[in-house]
């Protein structure tokens, strides 16, 4: 099986360091890599199975045409139930007909139909310490999809066949936000314009205005979006931290007198100082990993019988949750996952930390790692499955 595209995979000859500290956020930049390196990322016989397997409503799949949605009725029908409602089919004539005419496909949360594409977003959850959505688009034209315009997050893309015209028209407002005080205002005249060729990686920082046009022949990209945390989300934390105060659970003396409103706001403000220690960006950063939920992945059939895992030693196990956290300390290591605390006996770090990556682990090897027999190691992999947090392969 081909090997999943890490970070360093994407953003070589960068190291993953340097990108954090001097692209992303920052500047566009553009990494050029070898034609067909993600053609296994999602082969086109997997795309026309996902069409035709999955039941997939506007706007999740959806088509547009020099910037304006093409009304769905055109290439979809809506097919009764027999209980009620109704479900979307899609219409291979028509749909097709719009591609050829100049259309451009596009496919939300594409990583939760795709492993190969879902192995990507968990992988670089696992290094970006983010949620990932995946995005897949395509056409074949010589029109644009969507007209100059910004994203309120940052996106990696993979060209994975074909090519694509990019002009790039740089920010307008730093770091603006979905809900912002004010909008960036439209860009000038491009400041790069070039093609992004199969192979290549562009990562684009959120408020980069841009514009992506067809070059008259086959092309499909896959949109990597992440949301880098904020300021704002951290105030945000804040304000649920503050529920336990008494003091900001009160209301307000709106009819008090000036004396007494000073008063509130002294109090307000303390309470609020006291919770912005200097630790209080690691406080935050580590609450948000831990609650990061787990990526569905059912381990069918033996998930679902009293022993949970396949009788071999060799069967491979696969941690679902990219950013949990380890803490050590007093001879037992805690598990921050998926909303919950798991406490064990410190023998469980080396095996949780192998697990952590994401990548699958054979269960012999993780006896061997933790030093402990087969059995524990065993039941032990068992609760994690029971808690959601482990599936096989």
């Amino acid at each position: 099986m081909p090997e999943t595209p890490t970070l360093a995979d994407l953003v070589a000859p960068l190291g993953v360091s340097q990108f954090f500290q001097d692209v992303q956020g920052e500047t566009y930049r553009r990494f050029e890599g070898r034609a067909g390196r993600f053609a296994d990322l999602l082969p086109w016989p997997s795309l026309n199975a996902i069409l035709r397997q999955h039941r997939l409503e506007f706007p999740r799949l959806r088509l547009a045409l020099d910037g304006t949605p093409v009304p769905m009725e055109s290439y979809t029908d809506l097919v009764p139930t027999r209980r009620s409602g109704t479900v979307p089919r899609l219409r291979a004539a028509p749909f097709t007909e719009q591609l050829r005419g100049g259309a451009t496909m596009v496919l939300d949360a594409i990583q939760e139909l795709s492993d190969p594409i879902g192995d990507l977003a968990r992988g670089l959850e696992h290094d970006l310490r983010e949620s990932v959505q995946v995005n897949l688009y395509a056409g074949w034209g010589v029109t644009h999809g969507f007209d100059v315009h910004w994203d309120d997050h940052d996106a990696f893309i993979i060209q994975v066949a074909g090519r694509k015209r990019w002009r790039m028209h740089g920010p307008t407002r730093p770091a603006p936000l979905h809900r912002d005080v004010e909008q960036p205002e439209r860009p000038g005249e491009p400041i790069d314009d070039f093609i992004l060729e199969d192979g290549d990686v562009l990562y684009v920082p959120r408020g980069h205005w841009h514009d992506v046009t067809a070059v008259g022949e086959m092309s499909l990209h896959l949109t990597l979006g992440f949301s880098p945390a904020t300021g704002i989300d951290l105030v945000s934390w804040l304000a649920d931290k503050l529920r336990a105060s008494t003091v900001f659970r009160q209301d307000l003396p709106r009819f008090g007198t000036e004396e007494e409103r000073a008063a509130r706001a002294a109090a307000l403000r303390a309470e609020l100082e006291a919770t912005l220690t200097a630790d209080v960006l690691d406080r935050f950063l580590t609450e948000r990993d831990s609650s990061a939920p787990a990526h569905p992945r059912v381990g069918l059939p033996w998930a679902a019988t009293s022993g949970l895992l396949p009788d071999g030693d060799e069967t491979e196990v696969r941690f679902l949750v990219p950013r949990a956290v380890l803490e050590e300390g007093d001879g037992r290591v805690t598990l921050l996952a998926d909303g919950k605390r798991f406490v064990f006996a410190g023998a469980a770090a080396p095996l949780l930390k192998a697990l952590l990556d994401g990548t699958p682990q054979a269960v012999k090897r993780l006896a061997e790692l933790s030093e402990l027999d087969r059995g524990t190691v065993r039941t032990f992999l068992g609760e994690l499955t029971t808690q959601g947090l482990l599936s096989i392969g």
